[in-house]
């Protein structure tokens, strides 16, 4: 039997996240759904703000602004593109906000701003619909 000194066994090192800051315990995730009206647009944007803002991550550069910006047009593109209602999901964790619009549509949405501001994007369809969903880095400096 080999025994090492120093005592008894090591604790496994906690992971490490740098800068990021990480939600609450039980914050980190929230979902809403959206009736297929004009006013759901700023519903959502001012939805985003106050998540941010509970979860700690409202001091994170413009990351409040870009996410709201960004949800702005996937509600805006989920209203033009499809009559049914729409999801909205965020998602915080390890130093990433994901954000996803689940609605009826068919189309691959035109996604200008995406490509400009987001860490990745994607769009993928089920039998009910499509998500187009987009990451934002937490830490400040992406």
């Amino acid at each position: 039997m080999l025994r090492l000194s120093g005592g008894g066994p090591r604790p496994e090192p906690a992971p490490r996240y740098g800068a990021c800051p990480q939600p609450p315990m039980g914050a980190g995730h929230w979902s809403a759904e959206y009736d297929p009206r004009p006013v759901a647009v700023p519903q959502a944007r001012a939805q985003v703000r106050r998540r941010l803002e509970g979860w700690g991550l409202a001091d994170r550069g413009d990351l409040v602004d870009t996410a709201e910006l960004l949800v702005s047009e996937l509600a805006t593109s989920a209203l033009l593109n499809s009559a049914s209602r729409f999801r909205l999901t965020l998602t915080a964790a390890h130093g990433v906000l994901r954000c996803e619009v689940e609605d009826g549509g068919r189309c691959v949405p035109q996604v200008f701003l995406l490509d400009a501001l987001a860490r990745r994007w994607g769009c993928h369809e089920d039998a009910v619909g499509r998500t187009v969903w987009f990451e934002l880095g937490t830490c400040g400096c992406d």
